[in-house]
C-alpha cells in the first residue's frame, strides 16, 4: 500500500481557466484578422481584373485611385467638404434621437403610445430615403438644412423602434423585484431599464448612422453647395472617374474609423458587465 502512494504520479495542478480564455480570444482574434485581410486582398484583386477588362477609363485601377485621393487631401477640399459633411450627419442625427428616442420609449413602456405612433412611425421607416432627399431640398432650398432634415427623417423611425423593442425586451419580474424592494421609477429606469436597451440603442446607432451618410450624400449630390456628395457631382460633371472613386474610398474609410474605434469601443466599455462582452475583452 505504501509503495503504491510513493509511486503514484503527481497530481498535476488545475489549469488556469482565465489562461485559457486569453489564449482562445486571442486565437480568435487572429482568427478575424487574417479573414479580413483576405477579404480586402481578395476585393484588391477583383478590382485590378475589372479595371484590365473594363479599361481604366472606365473603371481606374486602385493605384489610380490613391493618387487621386492624396491629390484631394493635399489640395485641403478633403477637409473643408469632409467636415461640412459630418457636421451635417451629426446634426441631423441629434434630431432624430431627439425625436426618436422618447418616441421609442413612449412606445415600450405604455401599451396606448404604442397604438398611437406604431403606424405612423412604421410607415416614416418604409419611405424611400430619396423621398426624404428631394423633399428636403424643395423646402429649404440650396442649404445646409436641407441635408440635416433628410438624415432626421431618415434615422428617427429607427431610433424609435429599436428602443421600443429594447423596453419591451426588459424583464418584468425585474421590475417587479424592484417595486417590491422599494425602488423608486427613477431607478429603476437608472438600474433595469437603461442597461437593458443599450445594446438596442447601439444596433439602432449603427444602423441609422449608415443610412444617415448614404442619405446626407445623395441629398448633398442632388443639390448641395459643399460636402462630400458636392463633390462627387463635380467630379462626375468632369467625368473624372478616379475622384469619384477617391471621394467614395475617403468616406469609407472615416465610417470604418467611426466603427472600429469609436462606436466599438464605447459598446465593449459601456456593456462590460456582460459575460460575452468580458470575455472579448481578454
Amino acid at each position: 500500500m505504501t509503495d503504491q502512494l510513493v509511486g503514484a504520479a503527481p497530481v498535476a495542478p488545475p489549469a488556469d481557466p482565465e489562461a485559457g480564455a486569453k489564449r482562445t480570444a486571442r486565437r480568435r482574434r487572429w482568427r478575424l484578422t487574417g479573414l479580413v485581410i483576405l477579404g480586402w486582398l481578395a476585393l484588391y484583386g477583383v478590382w485590378e481584373y475589372g479595371s484590365w477588362w473594363f479599361g481604366s477609363r472606365l473603371l481606374p485601377t486602385p493605384y489610380e485611385v490613391l493618387l487621386s485621393a492624396v491629390e484631394i487631401v493635399e489640395s485641403g477640399n478633403f477637409l473643408t467638404d469632409f467636415s461640412a459633411s459630418v457636421l451635417k450627419t451629426f446634426a441631423g442625427f441629434g434630431v432624430a434621437a431627439a425625436v426618436g428616442a422618447p418616441i421609442g420609449y413612449l412606445m415600450g413602456r405604455y401599451n396606448y403610445w404604442r397604438a398611437f405612433f406604431h403606424d405612423g412611425v412604421t410607415i416614416a421607416g418604409t419611405i424611400p430615403a430619396i423621398v426624404y432627399a428631394v423633399m428636403s431640398l424643395i423646402v429649404f432650398g440650396l442649404s445646409n438644412l436641407g441635408p440635416i432634415l433628410a438624415v432626421a427623417l431618415v434615422s428617427a423611425p429607427y431610433i424609435a423602434l429599436n428602443v421600443a423593442e429594447g423596453i419591451r425586451g426588459v424583464d418584468k419580474s425585474l421590475v417587479t423585484m424592484s417595486e417590491a424592494f422599494g425602488r423608486t421609477p427613477q431607478q429603476i429606469r437608472k438600474e433595469v431599464l437603461i442597461p437593458t436597451i443599450v445594446p438596442y440603442v447601439f444596433a439602432a446607432i449603427r444602423m441609422c448612422f449608415a443610412v444617415a451618410w448614404k442619405v446626407e450624400a445623395l441629398t448633398e449630390v442632388f443639390g448641395g453647395r459643399n460636402g462630400v456628395g458636392f463633390q462627387i457631382r463635380t467630379e462626375y460633371q468632369l467625368y473624372d472617374i478616379a475622384a469619384v472613386l477617391a471621394w467614395m474610398f475617403l468616406f469609407i474609410v472615416f465610417m470604418l474609423i467611426i466603427e472600429r474605434l469609436v462606436l466599438a469601443k464605447s459598446e465593449a466599455r459601456l456593456l462590460s458587465w456582460r459575460p460575452q462582452e468580458r470575455s472579448s475583452a481578454l
